[in-house]
């Protein structure tokens, strides 16, 4: 698959319509991103003849035949059309994956019109996982066109991305370590919600002119619009980030989070970890146990460091402080615990350092 650095490269380079392919895959779960790539490759396309646009949502009773026939249905003004099929859940359906493949096909027997083609189809998804990646359907519509993976901001990184977009803007921070600061204040304000970073960078532009931004304009400006997700709490686990986790405790709980589910996905990760970490002790392979457990993603670069950093007897206690938590969000005892279980959860992270 194509990344988003590679498709922006692909758009600068569009020339002609022939230079578009027919079909265009998008995968990934951050909308900001998406949504401005996508609007690159549609302005670029309707520079190029693709005036009209379509809209399709897959949804239940959803018909197929609507994709089927997009190739071969002429527009009522004669324009070039942009169409756009977005699946939600990543998830066709048995009808669906057929229809998905036959299309496929369709567009792989079709030749290239000497204006190129009459209708640009973008297929949107959320991120996929590697058997939905392995799937007959995809596979056939990743043959077929340009897919592209849209990832993630990961935290380390998002400092910089956001030095990037107020440059964008004509603007920056102060050199040294007073900039770096303000970075990492505003990386950990907007965490989890790349939107709302957008918007407190345009802020920034709207509030100060251009140039060098203080310490004081970001912290005086910036809100505090951290999103954080229960399945991205184990990552600052896997990173002895305590700091870190705090913060995410902290907002999960804040925002009403049921302790169950963020207990559930901790206690999860720690069982996953020991397993690995007893038969990488073995000897058997990391990346082997990584793909056995369905490692994936950014958790996939973490796990080596994790592995070597925990301690096997602090990762066992961890285990066991998770068990009574789990116990005491039930309403039973649970010796040695903090009261609160937010707190013992605190004290998991500290163990696994």
């Amino acid at each position: 698959m194509m990344t988003s650095d590679a498709l922006q490269a692909h758009i600068s380079s569009l020339q002609s319509s022939l230079a578009l392919s027919p079909v265009y895959v998008f995968c990934g779960d951050e909308p900001l991103l998406m949504m401005e790539l996508m609007d690159q490759l549609r302005a670029a396309a309707k520079k190029l003849g693709y005036t009209e646009r379509e809209v399709l949502v897959h949804e239940r009773y959803f018909d197929w035949s609507e994709l089927l026939s997009a190739g071969q249905t002429m527009s009522l003004f004669g324009d070039k059309r942009w169409l756009e099929l977005r699946i939600p859940t990543g998830k066709p359906g048995r009808d669906g994956a057929e229809a998905l493949k036959q299309f496929a096909a369709q567009i792989e027997a079709q030749s290239p019109g000497q204006d190129g083609p009459d209708t640009i189809v973008c297929i949107v998804l959320p991120k996929l996982d590697g058997k939905t990646k392995a799937s007959a359907w995809f596979s056939a519509l990743e043959d077929a066109s340009i897919a592209v993976q849209i990832d993630s901001i990961d935290r380390s990184h998002l400092p910089h991305w956001i030095l990037q977009r107020l440059k964008q803007q004509g603007q920056s921070v102060e050199s040294g370590s007073a900039g770096q600061e303000a970075l990492e204040f505003f990386a950990n304000q907007v965490e989890g919600n790349l939107i709302a970073a957008h918007q407190e960078i345009q802020k920034l532009g709207l509030l100060y002119p251009q140039g060098v931004l203080s310490e004081a304009h970001i912290r005086e400006s910036i809100l505090k619009v951290a999103r954080y997700d229960v399945f991205q709490l184990t990552e600052s686990m896997l990173t002895g980030d305590l700091a870190r986790l705090n913060r995410m405790l902290d907002g999960l709980k804040g925002e009403g989070e049921p302790l169950p589910l963020v207990l559930w996905s901790v206690t999860e990760e720690l069982r996953i970890l020991s397993k690995i970490k007893d038969a990488s002790d073995r000897g058997e392979s990391v990346q082997q146990l990584m793909r056995a457990n369905r490692i994936w993603g950014n958790k996939e670069k973490l796990y080596p460091n994790a592995l070597r950093r925990i301690n096997p007897a602090k990762l066992r206690r961890a285990m066991q402080v998770a068990a009574g938590l789990d116990r005491q969000a039930k309403g039973l005892s649970a010796a040695e615990l903090p009261a609160d279980p937010w707190d013992g959860l605190r004290l998991v992270g500290s163990l696994l350092r």
